[in-house]
């Protein structure tokens, strides 16, 4: 179950986004110079009335003409959380890792309530799953409800799902994608470009168990996606070769992020929630 007890820890964060936000929606985020954007827009011709501290005095020095800069304004951040809901993520003896997923993705849509901003969130496997954004506890309350009772199951199609999802994407977006991206890496890269050029995490949700391979001797694995069964004899080699290959797996997802310009960030179940929000919210990609 989906526990929302941790949602009272997260006051002290806010939401933070490196790019602008040019939705007509205004939310809460305020500007620090004169009440608007920071970021120069345009320049009109000074009237009287205008307010004397937004005259650009270089141009004046160069055409002896007054101008007034005009800033675009600051608008409302639409945080859209999109959570894996295939098979393998319905694997964890505690919480499974839709479940920390989807405790992650309520945290993110809490935040985005907290700042007055529009949340929408969304669940893929084989199709893609999205609620539309509305504001209010109540239409978060309703989310997490909906998440307890859906059935995890299904494939990743990460690139078709991200390819569809696209369109909800209008004017600047923080995208937050809560996975355990274990499946090909050409398909992380292409459903990651079809995300253009929005704030985007990729947050990796790993069972300690998988994450610090702990079998040994003979054993029987089963695939929850392709449902395939192997038998096989776990090693102390075999161990550390598989180590290596997740280890690998995931640096080369964190490399293509830090190229794309999206944060990449490894989190495990056992985790506490809050240290996996000040790690995601606070830091780098890691």
């Amino acid at each position: 179950m989906i526990d929302t007890a941790f949602l009272e820890q997260l006051k002290r964060f806010s939401l933070i986004i490196r790019k602008r936000v040019t939705s007509n929606y205004k939310g809460a985020r305020r500007s620090i110079a004169f009440g608007r954007g920071l970021q120069i827009k345009d320049y009109r011709d000074y009237v009287v009335g205008d307010d004397i501290r937004l005259l650009d005095w270089k141009i004046f020095a160069r055409t002896n003409k007054l101008y007034v800069k005009q800033y675009e304004e600051d608008r409302t951040l639409s945080v859209h959380i999109i959570i894996d809901r295939s098979s393998s993520m319905d694997f964890g003896k505690n919480t499974t890792k839709f479940e920390y997923g989807s405790m992650m993705g309520t945290g993110f849509a809490y935040l985005a309530l907290k700042e007055n901003d529009k949340f929408e969130f969304s669940t893929f496997s084989n199709d893609l799953d999205t609620l539309k954004p509305r504001r209010g506890v109540s239409q978060l309350m309703s989310i997490v409800d909906r998440l307890n009772k859906l059935e995890v199951k299904g494939n990743s199609k990460f690139e078709e799902s991200m390819q569809r999802y696209r369109g909800h994407l209008k004017g600047r977006c923080l995208v937050v994608v809560f996975s355990d991206f274990l499946f090909n890496l050409d398909e992380i890269k292409d459903g990651l470009m079809r995300l253009g050029k929005h704030e985007v995490k990729f947050v990796q949700v790993l069972d300690r168990e998988e994450k610090d391979m702990k079998m040994y001797g003979d054993v029987k694995l089963f695939d929850s996606e392709s449902h395939d069964v192997l038998r096989t004899f776990i090693s102390r080699r075999l161990r550390q070769k598989y180590t290596q290959k997740l280890n690998d797996h995931s640096s080369q997802i964190h490399d293509m992020c830090v190229k794309l310009g999206a944060g990449f960030y490894q989190i495990t179940t056992d985790d506490p929630i809050f240290d996996s929000f000040y790690n995601v919210l606070t830091h780098g990609s890691l």
